[in-house]
């Protein structure tokens, strides 16, 4: 343990020749650090704090300014956006005149290899004539008091850490509240451009509507079965379209070939007429019955006939071309000294009271008379009460006659 020339024990810390404490580092006596010891160079700034710390005024015997900063190697913060500091002048000359020979940082005696801390002190427990090795020396010490260090040195380093401590939790914070607002920024401005853009979605208690869905297209059963709306006094252009497309003859009986024909300007469905004819004549119930004929439909060239949807007016003017008059009851004729067949539009768009809304039935009907007429068959009528009445028999106008009760009849041949 090292002691001072008159005997009293240094207790860790190395004291001038007339007893006044040395504190930090050891040097030679022209001022030079001890070999071996790092010189104090300027890493560290200076923090001015209140009550002592760094700044510290020597105006009490013994007070060292610097007293509690960090040992050799353990880097102090430095200042924020700051140069580098420097240590105070009277930090660096508190070490000057120190004996060489003693290193204050090295294991004291019989302490093995435990290292001392050379800022801690005596707990309140410690028996004051022993050392911190427990050599048992118990000589009372001589010349004036070591100022305590302990609580001092343990206070200024707690100071250290909490200056680290806060610098760090600011630079976290302000990163933190920079994400957080970004973030914030991102959000409102892509609110705001959502809200510029779409401005029906905002605002006066508006929703947005929900997407609407595709529309189903519809069966050729639905549309048969829809009436659709057509004047019954309307009169056309009397100019025609031939409906695009062929259709082959499905039977091996007489073939008879036939064009579709639509008034210009009518707003229906032709291509949905044309379906409807071919799969009318082509039922077993119709005029192919039993394989005796069969009807193909074509988009050129000269054909049998010509099944025509013309408005109420155009089909007046055709049917009196074969001394027909169609407009007592606005119903279709056979032109049969034309190469067409007239459908009145408003009676296929609209149908009869008589079918009341078996609409779909009531066109097979229209088709089914009509060519029945172009294949040579004239009109009849119900014979029996409560029957069905022949497709012959002019259903449009009438069901019951002479007190016979008829059942509308779309097919020549019902019961097949």
């Amino acid at each position: 343990m090292p002691r001072l020339p008159d005997g009293t024990p240094a207790r860790g810390v190395p004291r001038f020749a007339d007893g006044t404490p040395a504190h930090g580092i050891p040097r030679v006596a022209d001022g030079t650090p001890a070999h071996g010891v790092p010189e104090v160079r300027g890493g560290h700034p200076e923090q001015r704090e209140s009550g002592g710390g760094w700044g510290a005024s020597r105006g009490r015997a013994g007070a060292v300014p610097g007293a509690g900063a960090a040992g050799p190697g353990v880097a102090l913060p430095r200042q924020r956006g700051g140069p580098p500091g420097r240590p105070r002048q009277e930090y660096i000359d508190a070490f000057d005149d120190v004996d060489g020979d003693i290193d204050v940082f090295a294991p004291r005696p019989g302490t093995g290899a435990q290292r001392v801390e050379p800022y801690g002190s005596q707990g309140p427990d410690a028996d004051p004539a022993t050392d911190e090795a427990g050599d048992g020396d118990d000589v009372p010490p001589t010349g004036p008091p070591a100022p305590a260090k302990g609580g001092k040195g343990r206070a200024f380093t707690g100071i250290a850490a909490a200056a680290v401590t806060t610098v760090l939790a600011v630079i976290v914070a302000g990163q933190v509240a920079e994400e957080h607002g970004g973030s914030d920024v991102q959000a409102r401005s892509a609110d705001q451009a959502r809200g510029a853009q779409d401005p029906a979605s905002r605002g006066n208690g508006r929703t947005t509507p929900s997407a609407v869905p595709a529309a189903v297209p519809l069966t050729y059963e639905q549309k048969m079965d829809r009436t659709y709306a057509l004047g019954a006094t309307l009169k056309g252009s009397g100019k025609f379209d031939s409906v695009p497309g062929t259709a082959k003859a499905p039977g091996k009986g007489r073939k008879y070939t036939y064009r579709v024909d639509v008034e210009q300007g009518l707003g229906l469905d032709g291509e949905l007429f044309a379906q409807a004819v071919q799969k009318t004549l082509n039922d077993r119930r119709s005029w192919a019955h039993d394989g005796a004929r069969t009807f193909e439909r074509v988009d050129s060239g000269k054909p049998d006939f010509v099944i025509t949807l013309a408005s109420p007016g155009t089909t007046a003017d055709w049917c009196a071309k074969s001394g027909l008059d169609t407009t007592e009851d606005n119903v279709s004729c056979d032109s049969a000294s034309t190469e067409r067949v007239m459908i009145n539009a408003y009676r296929w768009a609209q149908g009869s009271k008589t079918y009341g809304d078996e609409i779909h039935a009531y066109r097979q009907m229209l088709i089914n008379h009509e060519v029945g007429h172009r294949l040579g068959y004239g009109h009849v009528t119900c014979e029996e009460d409560g029957g069905l009445a022949p497709v012959m028999q002019q259903q449009t106008k009438f069901l019951d006659h002479d007190g016979i009760h008829c059942l509308p009849n779309p097919w020549p041949y019902p019961g097949s």
